[in-house]
């Protein structure tokens, strides 16, 4: 799928190899959707460059009064924020409502950004929090607002040489709120039919000012002009939000494509434009969001560690190997440099419980966890494992403390008693996932281990004992 790949431990090393390759290269973080991309034929890119391993990346921050997002920030490192929940709230309200939580802990904000599909949900939410762009590269560095970013469906002003190293926006302040809120074909892992980030700013009762953008309903995001002037100078009720929804909905003759219908599309915006008004007005905004999401990362906060050192590279028919820790024993991997994760696992160390359902990050089967945090095999290329500790099914029994029986983790067990294995294809992949669940949350909620356990798919359609064998190993705590 590349021919090179980088693994650079610095910014400025990162920026020298975008210029040194041009066009050839392309930065990854998440991977999300470039690995599909690639695995599909649909992109091409000779050279990846690896930021994940780049220190002072990965951070919110306030300075200010603008909130920072970095580019390696993940999107469960944003909704995890408390800074960003206080005085940002529509951004990880957007996060939390993108992918799965093994997505959510690869795929980065600003590659959300990057993709530039005017579906994705992160970046209505900043634009309608008035987000800028900084762009970096060898020449220096420029500011962009996100009018001047977006060019198009998927094209952007960011050149070949260039990265994304921050994201910011100014901090909502005490009289300003906001609220974000989609429309999908399902309630999770689903791509936006319609999304709408609204923000408003008060005098007293009066809205000031109003920022709504709009997302899947244009080939890039749009604002609501005439809807936004509808509502300056006036109270926010039933009458004032019945008319500026209907300006939403009027604001765009609404694309058409396999997802919804113009017509269709234009219904639902004023509908969601309306529930998010009418949520601002109640001062019910912040319901939706969970007082303590799953993040599938155990103990660790969600961070990787730096890479120390040089800049490291693997050639794709090159004898570069990849040096880790799987399931306690380190080893040593040579021919899996174009390879992702999970063909390394299975190929080249033979360790096929961790299994390929998709390949695309749908279903969860390749489930394995890299340095404690839960990922997507399937996603991961096999060199950015390269300095890492990786645990499969296989290692499971060995990573708890917990009692074991017949040499099994107790999920594993779990999964034994209550039935919970059925044609048992996915049951790696739940086990995986359920396992770290416990040891974020110990005593989990049903409706935490339903989320935990969202991005998995069970073709059995068995949800009901496998919840029930989670439920099960919390107890025997």
């Amino acid at each position: 799928m590349w021919q090179v790949y980088y693994t650079p431990t610095s910014v400025e090393d990162a920026l020298k190899l975008l210029a040194d390759h041009g066009p050839e290269a392309r930065v990854i973080a998440g991977g999300t959707d470039l690995i599909v991309e690639l695995q599909r034929g649909s992109r091409e890119a000779r050279i990846l460059v690896d930021i994940t391993r780049v220190g002072g990346l990965n951070h919110v921050s306030l300075r200010d009064d603008r909130i920072h997002v970095g580019p390696t920030v993940t999107h469960n490192k944003a909704l995890a924020s408390d800074v960003l929940v206080e005085r940002g709230y529509p951004l990880p309200l957007a996060c939390w409502q993108v992918g799965t939580p093994q997505l959510r802990n690869r795929g980065t904000v600003a590659g959300n950004l990057i993709t530039a599909s005017p579906a994705n949900d992160t970046i209505a939410a900043l634009w309608a929090l008035d987000a800028d762009l900084t762009l970096s590269s060898v020449d220096g560095d420029r500011t962009l607002s996100f009018p001047d970013f977006y060019k198009g469906v998927r094209e952007t002003a960011l050149a070949p040489h260039e990265m994304v190293t921050d994201i910011s926006f100014p901090a909502l302040k005490h009289h300003q709120r906001g609220m974000f809120m989609k429309l999908a074909l399902r309630r999770i892992h689903a791509i936006s039919v319609v999304n709408a980030a609204v923000v408003l700013s008060f005098d007293e009762e009066i809205v000031a000012e109003a920022r709504i953008a709009m997302g899947s309903v244009a080939p890039t995001v749009i604002r609501a002009r005439e809807a936004e002037s509808a509502l300056v100078g006036r109270r926010l009720t039933g009458e004032s939000i019945d008319k500026a929804s209907e300006l939403a909905a009027r604001a765009t003759s609404c694309i058409d494509d396999i997802r919804a219908g113009a017509g269709y599309r234009q219904d639902v915006i004023a509908v969601l434009v309306r529930r998010a008004l009418s949520s601002l007005q109640s001062g019910e905004e912040r319901d939706p969001f969970p007082e303590a999401p799953p993040m599938l990362w155990g103990t660790t906060q969600g961070t990787y560690p730096r890479l120390a050192g040089k800049t490291v590279y693997h050639r794709s028919e090159g004898l570069e190997p990849i040096e880790c820790v799987v399931n306690g024993e380190n080893v040593v991997v040579q021919g899996a440099n174009d390879k992702t994760l999970l063909h390394m696992l299975r190929e080249e160390l033979g360790l096929t419980g961790t299994k390929e359902g998709c390949g695309e990050g749908e279903c969860g089967a390749c489930t394995v966890w890299m340095d404690g945090i839960a990922v997507l095999a399937c996603l991961t290329p096999a060199p950015r494992a390269h300095g890492t500790s990786i645990v499969t099914v296989e290692g499971l029994p060995e990573t708890t403390s917990r009692s074991q029986v017949n040499g099994l983790h107790p999920v594993q067990q779990a999964f034994v008693d209550e039935g919970a294995v059925q044609c048992g294809y996915c049951t790696p992949g739940f086990v995986m996932a359920g396992a770290n669940l416990l040891d974020e949350i110990p005593e989990p909620t049903r409706e935490q281990i339903e989320v935990g356990l969202s991005g998995n798919l069970c073709r059995c359609t068995g949800y009901y004992k496998i919840v029930q064998a989670i439920e099960r190993a919390a107890s025997k705590e």
